[in-house]
């Protein structure tokens, strides 16, 4: 994925100590990091996001502090390739190569939880769905996959701010990050995720439009999958 290395560039050099480049030669401390239940701050390939082991809950509850955010709104997961999401989701109620045909990319798809998914229980109390993202973005799926979990991910900011494309952006939030990639300035915008729900059998529904919301129902339509009306 190319990304645009200037305006938010920020060096390795810093007085925190956390800032590191987001490449795979730095992938290893990230997956410790991830497996000793601490947050880090990585790129997609929409937002930066704050990441950490979605089946620990000490690192998710550390998530909401850091964010300031209260434990009913709820936070996606990542996981490293597609074949992984039945492992924390319900999707054979799926059109075959359906979730192939969205993923990697920048889509969050909204599944049924199910009673065999491994995901910490505080994730998302009383929810019976989960949002899954496969980010086409190598340096978070090598970590996803690294740590043998799925990642809770949410954007790095402040619950009600405005979402950050490059490190800069939540500069005041690194201190409680254990490390801080830096991919540069992503070129998406601040539009996040197309978010869409397919809890439904046969059906899709648009619940946020993102930055991929034309070719995401393209896809959906293409697998003969209806959009679901809300009643008036």
């Amino acid at each position: 994925m190319s990304q645009n290395l200037e305006n938010c560039h920020v060096g390795v050099e810093n007085k925190l100590g956390v800032v590191r480049p987001a490449t795979e030669e730095y992938a290893e401390d990230a997956i410790e990091a991830l497996k000793a239940q601490k947050v880090i701050a990585v790129p997609t390939d929409t937002l930066y996001g704050f990441a950490c082991d979605a089946c620990s809950r000490e690192a998710v509850n550390r998530i909401y502090e850091i964010k300031g955010r209260i434990h009913t709104s709820p936070l996606a997961i990542c996981v490293g390739d597609v074949s992984d999401i039945k492992r924390f989701a319900v999707t054979d109620n799926l059109p075959h190569g359906l979730l192939d045909s969205l993923l990697p990319g920048p889509v969050t798809v909204v599944l049924t939880r199910g009673e065999s998914s491994i995901l910490e229980k505080s994730l998302n109390p009383g929810l019976d769905s989960i949002g899954v993202r496969v980010p086409d973005c190598n340096f978070i799926r090598v970590i996803a996959r690294g740590s043998g979990s799925a990642l809770a991910l949410t954007s790095a900011n402040l619950s009600g701010q405005p979402s950050s494309v490059c490190i800069k952006d939540f500069e005041n939030l690194w201190q409680h990050c254990d490390f801080v990639y830096d991919g540069g300035k992503l070129p998406s915008g601040r539009a996040g995720s197309t978010v869409v729900d397919l809890t439904r059998l046969g059906k899709y529904k648009i619940l946020r439009p993102g930055s991929a919301k034309e070719e995401t129902v393209s896809i959906l339509e293409r697998h003969s999958l209806l959009e679901e009306v809300t009643a008036t």
